[in-house]
């Protein structure tokens, strides 16, 4: 049994029981070959509700500093999110976008799933901001297709993202794929990258129903 396998199985009903997900739309992410997850960024735990709602495993880029923490507690966190799929990438500093840019490529190289937040962080209040060009630029690399996702209701759990979720029903709902194969070899033109960027971001919004706010979260953060 791998450990993706061990980990669902020994705390899938713990996850099911906690957050009891409502999957809609599962039948749109293809059973075989690259495909990339796109949707928007609430809180933490979206990453832990993901895995468990898809029976194909789910990799994504997390911060090593998950997976580098000392003792009893740091070796159990760096076995859970290594075995959810997670993939750490040291994204500090300006090579940071680089690295996990060429993770998933790898990851959609080697015909997985790999998801992704366009926004690039958690959403500081709950709206939708505008999405980065990295999922552009996998989607035009690897000619994979996107399915677009949005997570609702997991903002309501834990708000803010801090402190321990409390229990209740998330849905976790996944739109029909997404192929931008008519602008092959353009993954260097900068307004084909935001048109096929702001397309994947305005089906998040259909699915999310959330506000659309035109600029990038860590801007919003820094106001």
């Amino acid at each position: 049994m791998s450990r993706h396998a061990l980990m669902k199985a020994a705390l899938g009903p713990f996850l099911r029981l906690m957050f009891r997900p409502r999957v809609e739309g599962a039948e749109n992410v293809p059973g075989t070959g690259p495909v990339i997850l796109a949707g928007n960024h609430l809180t933490f735990i979206d990453s832990m509700i993901m895995p468990i709602c898809l029976d194909r495993q789910v990799y994504f880029i997390g911060k090593d500093e998950y997976v580098t923490g000392k003792g009893v507690k740091g070796r159990l966190m760096a076995w859970f999110f290594t075995s959810v799929g997670m993939i750490p990438v040291d994204r500090d500093g300006g090579r940071g976008g680089v690295a996990a840019l060429m993770t998933g490529r790898r990851v959609l190289e080697e015909g997985k799933i790999f998801s992704i937040y366009p926004e690039g962080t958690r959403s500081p209040d709950g709206r939708l901001y505008r999405g980065r060009t990295g999922i552009a630029r996998l989607t035009l690399m690897t000619g994979a297709p996107v399915v677009p996702f949005a997570m609702i209701g997991t903002d309501k759990l834990q708000p803010g993202g801090a402190g321990f979720p409390r229990p209740g029903r998330v849905t976790v709902r996944f739109g029909e794929p997404m192929e931008f194969s008519r602008y092959d070899g353009m993954d260097r033109d900068r307004y084909v990258l935001r048109a096929v960027t702001d397309s994947v971001m305005a089906e998040v919004m259909r699915l999310s129903g959330q506000e659309y706010v035109d600029m990038y979260a860590t801007k919003a953060k820094a106001a």
